[in-house]
């Protein structure tokens, strides 16, 4: 039996789920936008750890098209967490706290002993199970074809069995990053400011998105072409793309909970 700590910080109560509107996602845009102008050194620090990530990838999937494109797709789902020193500069600009370094570094290394690392913990076997499953969805349609250098020929993805591998391979993909999201979407943020435990922020980000639920298609939707379209310049749109997401997610956040009456 565990006991609890007298010095651990009471529970926060959950919030209440609001009502979204399309209007509202052109709003946090402009907001995330304007944080990221006035902050723009945070933006581009924590903006830069995901782009040197990238190219991480690329490197370890250098020579083998297929995987650097199956991790390509699979490495955007991790950005909610990286995004979670873009919420604190988010939280301190909403709140008139100081922005220095220390403090923002400070808070990101403090969430180590609360809740979010459960979360990344969550994120990276999801990632790991998406890389696995598009090798075996690989392997089903490719596997019996005739051996071929896709390093250095797209031929074999034109053909009809090629096409549909990559139809497949879209399509769940795609609903897997919606999973994802939806379970990601405000709880991150939320256990950054509250005291809530991982199990039910997800779930409670999960209800959000169910009710909100054309809203939040339409959010993961320009989440995700805003992201492919920086990920072509070698990942270098990110350092833009990436920090002004993750400032609108915070007022997105702000806006789908309120607190308890």
């Amino acid at each position: 039996m565990t006991e609890t700590s007298p010095d651990a910080p009471a529970a926060s109560p959950l919030p209440e789920i609001g009502r979204l509107t399309l209007a509202e996602l052109r709003a946090v845009l402009v907001q995330g936008l304007s944080d990221f102008r006035r902050a723009p050194q945070f933006g581009l620090f924590f903006s830069a750890v995901y782009v040197l990530g990238g190219f991480l990838m690329v490197w370890l999937g250098a020579g083998h098209v297929t995987w650097t494109l199956a991790t390509s797709l699979g490495f955007p789902l991790a950005a909610p967490f990286a995004a979670v020193g873009l919420y604190e500069v988010s939280r301190r600009l909403e709140t008139g706290e100081p922005l220095d370094w220390g403090g923002v570094l400070g808070v990101v290394w403090a969430e180590r002993g609360r809740q979010i690392p459960w979360m990344g913990a969550i994120i990276v076997i999801y990632f790991l199970f998406w890389t696995f499953l598009a090798h075996m969805i690989f392997a089903l349609f490719m596997g019996l074809t005739t051996l071929t250098n896709i390093s250095e020929s797209w031929d074999v993805f034109l053909t009809p069995t090629g096409l549909t591998m990559i139809a497949v391979e879209i399509v769940v993909g795609g609903a897997l990053a919606f999973l994802l999201f939806s379970l990601t979407v405000v709880s991150l943020p939320l256990l950054l400011e509250k005291e809530v435990d991982f199990v039910s922020a997800m779930i409670l980000s999960f209800r959000t998105v169910q009710q909100n639920l054309g809203v939040m298609l339409v959010w993961a939707f320009l989440i995700a072409v805003l992201t492919l379209l920086a990920l072509l310049p070698w990942f270098l749109g990110l350092m833009v793309v990436l920090p002004v997401l993750g400032h609108a997610t915070w007022h997105l956040y702000r806006r789908a909970l309120y607190a308890p009456v």
